[in-house]
């Protein structure tokens, strides 16, 4: 593993057009009046804001980095899907679940305070915590989602749901809202009670008719909470009473049926999200309509980070590229080539953005160009998306144990060299 601030993959670049010019300064224009997200107080979630942001404003990306700590076998199964990411926790530490099935708390300088264990195997744990001020929401590969305790790991209760949670949950402050799959396949969205565990709703008529891997999204802005499903649907329901209000359709006549997998974000009326019918799209919350779309070259499932101050989103897709788009109109502001597909999510904070690859690294790039800053290399897959806090990146990469040992998907630290 290596800390690079070289361009990456010179050839991918110019082969996928990378469309920045950065001799005429910064191509986009700051917003004049940005909005803000909701984020619940002592609350802290996969992409921070119930709108799914990513975006961490208040944190900068340090111009050189290197390695803090590492910690192994996080991520040791050879499942392809985006894994989970780490979320912090009051007292600076964080909780990072994995693979393996287990959730394993940290202090910021790498000490194990605790392991908690879920019952699932195989896939274990996909989807990403939420973390309040004395507990930690988690779902798991067994179709439960549970609740531990925040100090000492111990399981407060777990509530069996069905056959497999591969998203993250999240909480508005009054309920843990979860996307779970069945095996038929079939899926539905769940909220319970964060003290009990108790179901409080769920939609089993307008059920996502396969397996929602999606992490929904909730903006009350809007009075919507939205959630992506393998069927191609988008489904809206109105936010806070939950009434399903429509449906959207990717493009049918596509051979992968457009699957949505990766998380929803929401901002100004829209949803953003991308689909394995190689687009990335905003829909309207208010009726489910299109506004826009924007073809890839590839399927698209990682969940888009958005820049309010910027007015930008920020989508990765399986051709390599993380394009960064007017979020009002789909225009293409700069698009940024890597060797191998994008799954997880980007990272949004003050000067650039930090995002991983199936190319085993770990990138970080100008929000506002798309130059690179620097890159770090691995020996598994980066599909985990990175947390950035007090100056530091924290993130987990994929790569099956081999049977010497040599690479076992581990968990890491970087701070500024």
């Amino acid at each position: 593993m290596e800390s690079d601030d070289s361009t990456p993959n010179d050839s991918n670049r110019d082969g996928n057009g990378n469309s920045n010019d950065t001799e005429d300064g910064p191509l986009i224009d700051p917003v004049d009046d940005p909005l803000e997200a909701t984020y619940p107080d002592g609350i802290a979630q996969f992409r921070g804001s119930l709108e799914n942001w990513g975006y961490r404003p208040d944190e900068t990306i340090p111009d050189a980095v290197e390695q803090a700590w590492r910690l192994p076998e996080v991520n040791t199964g050879d499942h392809g899907a985006a894994k989970a990411s780490a979320t912090p926790t009051p007292d600076g530490g964080l909780v990072m679940p994995g693979d393996t099935g287990i959730l394993t708390a940290l202090t910021a300088d790498g000490e194990v305070l605790w392991e908690a264990e879920t019952t699932t195997s195989g896939n274990g744990i996909h989807g990403t915590a939420v973390v309040t001020e004395d507990t930690v929401f988690i779902g798991a590969y067994d179709g439960t989602l549970y609740a531990f305790d925040l100090e000492t790991g111990n399981e407060l209760w777990a509530k069996k749901l069905g056959g497999a949670i591969g998203s993250s949950p999240v909480f508005d402050g009054e309920r843990v809202f979860v996307a779970v799959e069945y095996p038929d396949p079939e899926g539905s969205m769940f909220a319970l009670d964060p003290d009990t565990g108790e179901v409080l709703w769920e939609d089993a008529e307008s059920r996502p008719t396969d397996h929602p891997h999606s992490t929904p999204a909730i903006d009350p802005d809007a009075g919507r909470l939205v959630v992506g499903a393998n069927d191609g649907v988008l489904y809206g329901w109105s936010y806070p009473d939950l009434e399903l209000e429509w449906t959207f359709e990717t493009d049918p006549d596509n051979d992968t049926d457009g699957e949505i997998k990766g998380p929803i974000a929401t901002c100004d009326g829209g949803a953003y999200f991308g689909s394995w019918d190689q687009r990335i799209y905003r829909v309207d919350l208010e009726d489910g309509t299109e506004d826009w779309s924007v073809e890839t070259g590839g399927l698209s499932m990682t969940g888009p980070g958005i820049d309010p101050s910027l007015g930008v989103v920020f989508a990765g897709s399986h051709d390599g590229n993380l394009y960064a788009l007017d979020a009002a109109t789909g225009e293409e502001h700069w698009r940024f080539g890597t060797d191998r597909a994008l799954t997880g999510c980007p990272t949004v904070c003050a000067d650039r953005v930090v995002f991983g690859s199936k190319d085993q690294t770990l990138y970080a790039v100008e929000k506002q160009t798309g130059e690179a800053v620097w890159r770090v290399d691995h020996d598994g897959v980066v599909t985990s998306t990175p947390l950035v806090a007090d100056g530091a990146i924290y993130y987990a990469e994929r790569a099956p144990a081999p049977e010497d040992g040599e690479t076992d998907g581990a968990a890491y630290k970087l701070v500024e060299a």
